[in-house]
């Protein structure tokens, strides 16, 4: 596939790096030229340096060969001109968009058949916010996402040493735990996926994920000891595009202070906020936190623009008694500073926009992709369609497909319900297969069983 991505920034790096393992035909578009010479020495990619919404550039790039298009400069209006543009001048590429600001998402008419020409519109911020506040929602998990429309929740939980799962084996935990509908697909061990059978023994320190429908995720919790109390008190760490949105959708029904230290933006969004506490500071400021009694807080969110300052802020946070951290890092490889610091959990921004551009990327008949283990492993929500060849599952017992070491079968969705799956369970034309896969080399299987017709 011939993939054009606009924009070497840290979304666009990563993306690139995510598509490029993938034996697909990149081509990167970016006024920097060091950031393109970085790219060049870590991936096998084509680079153009210039203007990615200049036609002379984007002709040079052979977007008129292109699959996809997308566009992920740090520019709002240069992905969006250069969508316009290829649309004008082209027809066989597919785009996709992000767009930041939320003045621009308010029209639902604005990216119409009539409004500006993009296929997929997508918003890190909206995206890392919606992670951000299903992290609030079930405070025990260090990972949740949706799947089916909401039917299907995939989420992690840390095993703690004599707790409920530890030293137990998969198959020991059925009656509990795994039953038709609720399934271990994944247990990372020191932050590297294992492929998992019956068999397979949870230890101390795992992060375990489960596939469950909706409503029984709380159960789950609840056996496992994880259902904790509900966060209410509040402090967010930066007033940005992200920490906005988050104080928008919460603070109507949670007590909601923001740290900004910068006095334009900490007014703008005093203006725009109705009930959250909008304080002009350093959110790594000590006396700051300690005024407002940090240590009854039930959770810090570090969520700036710089990673330093949230593991430095969310760190301090947590020594000065906060009952949970959020860290937002741009930079995976800061993870590794986080042993020893209290931070209870590290949103990764890159990780969980790169699912959404995946499953319009991805060969395969595909609704949605979560993006795991730094994109190493995916979780994908893939629909089943008959006439596919040999590859296809549509008639087949789940005891027949055969699915490679690595491919864990999580959920069945037929016709908006959730279905338990035993060795006899038949796909039909149409279900929601929802699986993981601990590599992504494996996703290609997956792209072929789950082929849309032509």
């Amino acid at each position: 596939m011939k993939i054009v991505i606009l924009g070497a920034g840290v979304t666009g790096s990563s993306v690139a790096g995510a598509l490029a393992s993938e034996e697909n035909d990149i081509v990167v578009i970016d006024f920097n030229p060091l950031l393109l010479d970085a790219l060049k020495e870590r991936f096998d990619i084509a680079t153009v340096a210039g203007n990615a919404a200049h036609p002379s550039i984007l002709e040079q790039a052979g977007v008129s060969h292109a699959d996809i298009v997308i566009a992920v400069t740090d520019s709002d209006e240069t992905n969006m001109l250069a969508c316009v543009i290829i649309n004008a001048l082209y027809s066989r590429p597919k785009t996709i968009a992000r767009v930041r600001a939320i003045d621009y998402m308010k029209n639902p008419n604005l990216f119409s058949p009539l409004g500006i020409p993009v296929d997929h519109v997508i918003s890190p911020e909206q995206i890392v916010m919606e992670s951000i506040r299903n992290l609030i929602d079930f405070p025990g998990v260090l990972h949740i996402s949706d799947f089916a429309d909401g039917l299907v929740r995939l989420f992690s939980v840390r095993v703690t040493e004599d707790g409920v799962l530890t030293g137990k084996q998969i198959n020991s935990l059925k009656e509990r735990f795994t039953t038709g509908k609720i399934r271990i697909v994944a247990i990372f061990r020191q932050g590297k996926p294992l492929p998992i059978n019956g068999e397979s023994i949870i230890e101390t320190d795992d992060e375990v994920f489960f596939v469950a429908p909706r409503k029984e995720v709380r159960r789950v919790l609840k056996e496992l000891n994880k259902l904790e109390e509900p966060l209410k008190r509040i402090i967010i760490a930066g007033g940005g595009h992200v920490g906005k949105r988050l104080a928008l959708a919460l603070e109507n029904d949670h007590h909601v202070k923001i740290i900004e230290k910068n006095p334009n933006r900490a007014q703008k969004i005093a203006n725009d906020l109705n009930n959250t506490v909008v304080l002009l500071g350093d959110c790594a400021d000590e006396s700051l936190l300690i005024d407002e009694s940090i240590e009854s807080t039930d959770l810090f969110c570090a969520i700036t623009e710089n990673d330093g300052v949230n593991i430095i802020s969310a760190a301090l946070a947590k020594s000065l008694g906060a009952r949970k951290t959020i860290c937002l890092l741009n930079h995976i490889s800061y993870t590794k500073l986080l042993a020893g610091t209290g931070i209870d959990v590290a949103v990764l921004p890159n990780q969980e926009t790169l699912g959404s551009i995946l499953k319009h990327v991805r060969r395969g008949d595909v609704a949605q992709v979560t993006s795991l283990c730094g994109g190493t492993a995916e979780a994908i929500e893939a629909i089943a369609h008959r006439g596919n060849g040999s590859n296809s599952v549509v008639g087949v017992p789940v005891s027949k497909v055969n699915f490679p070491a690595g491919i864990v079968l999580g959920a069945l969705i037929r016709n908006q319900q959730v279905v338990s799956i035993h060795h006899d369970t038949v796909f039909e034309e149409n279900d929601h297969v929802i699986m993981f896969a601990i590599d992504k080399k494996l996703v290609a299987n997956i792209e072929a069983t789950f082929q849309p017709i032509l």
